[in-house]
């Protein structure tokens, strides 16, 4: 783990006032606004700001519809979506939130900013800044302090109880950051009851671990901690899958956060038809076409070498004569026709017969007519 992060005010300070997004709402604004959470802590970590979160205390919706006439508006949690020159953003009203029942989605009514940023996860993210030229860092939980000493610490003790999937955020954030948590973070984590959220809740979390770039770290962590339950050996899966969908011949296929998910959390059990090299082309060819690519990729990482063979080359191997040409040579209409340009293609990969002619005669052949 780290020692921390040295905050960089400057780059803080240059994304607030050249950000496009960020300019436009100043300009269209008449009240104040705030930048809030993730665009702060990763603007002084230096790191990659990719979402812009802005809170008002008072109606977003006039705000937001002024900028983006499209912008959606989630009345339950007063917050709206939309997008500016290209840029997604998202400005909320400033809300205090009970939760009915641990796990439950939140209600929420209106409130001021400290409410607002009371709510929030981790101090880290509880900092928030008006978007106004030299404007102060608005920190009442020290969040500063934890991102410089690499710390992720909750905010109240009933914070995992809330909303458990905090804690799969934890994990998140402690491996992108290389943070610790926090030693009574860390206690009240390890009592976290995850199974009071919603399954869909949690694949959304899980989703979003498998996208970040330090992926497997985070699910070893959440696995360690005891909010995920898999074999330790599916994270080597992971690795060496995720290595092959990003190289040749496996690029393009699948998102490496699709390789993850399914190397982690997937069944395994259909791979095992695919681990034995089957003796000639074309059986490869009738076994691969079979699998859908995530598969073919897990069963290469799990060894199947000559998947590699069919990725690049027999997958690709295409015959120049088709199903019409068969009912045109007389062919009736039905698994005749699939019988006859099997034929063919297997005759094509295992023999190395080419052209045209060549291949309908194997094909006619197959289907039961003579080649006249």
């Amino acid at each position: 783990m780290t020692s921390g992060i040295d905050p960089d005010f400057n780059r803080l300070a240059s994304l607030i006032w050249t950000h496009p997004a960020i300019a436009r709402v100043r300009d269209a604004a008449s009240f104040p606004v705030y930048l809030v959470g993730g665009a702060i802590r990763d603007g002084l970590a230096d790191f990659r700001v990719d979402d812009i979160d802005l809170v008002v205390e008072g109606d977003p919706v006039a705000l937001a519809r002024s900028l983006d006439p499209e912008a959606k508006v989630n009345d339950r949690f007063g917050t709206v979506n939309l997008l500016i020159d290209g840029s997604p953003v998202d400005i909320a009203m400033a809300r205090t939130e009970k939760y009915a029942r641990p796990g439950s989605l939140p209600e929420v009514a209106p409130g001021n900013l400290q409410e607002d940023l009371i709510r929030r996860d981790f101090t880290i993210n509880a900092m928030a800044i008006s978007i106004e030229e030299d404007a102060e860092l608005i920190d009442p939980f020290n969040g500063l302090r934890d991102l410089e000493s690499g710390v992720l610490r909750v905010l109240h003790e009933d914070s995992f109880i809330d909303d458990p999937t905090r804690a799969l955020r934890a994990a998140r954030y402690a491996a992108r950051f290389g943070f610790d948590l926090e030693p009574t973070t860390a206690e009240l984590l390890l009592a976290t009851d995850t199974g009071s959220v919603t399954r869909e809740r949690i694949e959304n979390e899980l989703l979003l671990m498998a996208r970040e770039d330090n992926a497997l770290e985070s699910l070893r962590l959440a696995r360690v901690w005891g909010l995920l339950d898999f074999e330790e050996n599916r994270l080597d899966l992971a690795e060496r899958a995720v290595d092959l969908s990003e190289t040749e011949p496996w690029a393009g296929e699948v998102s490496s956060e699709r390789v993850i998910i399914e190397a982690i959390f997937g069944r395994l059990d259909g791979l095992a038809a695919l681990l034995e090299e089957p003796d000639s082309a074309w059986k490869c060819h009738l076994i691969a076409r079979q699998h859908k690519p995530i598969e073919l990729i897990l069963a290469r990482a799990e060894g199947a070498e000559w998947l590699d063979r069919w990725q690049r080359d027999w997958r690709w191997v295409e015959l120049e004569i088709t199903g019409a040409d068969l009912l045109a040579a007389g062919v009736p209409e039905g698994p005749k026709v699939g019988e006859g340009l099997d034929a063919a293609l297997a005759a094509k990969l295992d023999r190395g017969i080419g052209g045209e002619a060549e291949e309908m005669a194997v094909a006619l052949e197959a289907a039961g007519i003579r080649n006249s």
